[in-house]
């Protein structure tokens, strides 16, 4: 399940991708000052995002990055169990990335010679 190197949806993958890993970054401090979580975990579940969102951001053109980009976007979703505002913006950054793979789908099947 991935997308080919000349579909145009995946640089707008890979942009989700960084945009995630800023946003990543940003929400220590939200989850320390609004949330109270612990520096600690704070830093490590960010930490682990960013890592996660860079790596598939990097091997996006193997299937292994389209496999990370699914994970990111789970995590994503998945630290609104540390900071519940999360939830929102994961799941923004989730459907963003749903919508663009499948989109790249379509993109694919209506090209010439794809059948």
């Amino acid at each position: 399940m991935r997308l080919t190197a000349k579909n145009p949806m995946g640089k707008a993958m890979l942009s989700i991708l960084a945009f995630e890993a800023v946003v990543f970054g940003l929400a220590i401090a939200g989850m320390i000052q609004v949330d109270n979580v612990p520096v600690s975990v704070a830093l490590t579940a960010s930490g682990i995002g960013i890592v996660l969102a860079v790596a598939a951001a990097a091997l996006l053109r193997r299937p292994i990055g389209y496999l990370l980009g699914w994970l990111t976007q789970l995590f994503a979703v998945g630290l609104g169990v540390l900071t519940p505002w999360m939830f929102w913006v994961g799941g923004v950054f989730a459907l963003l990335w749903v919508v663009s793979f499948f989109l790249g789908r379509r993109l694919e099947a209506t090209q010439p010679g794809s059948r």
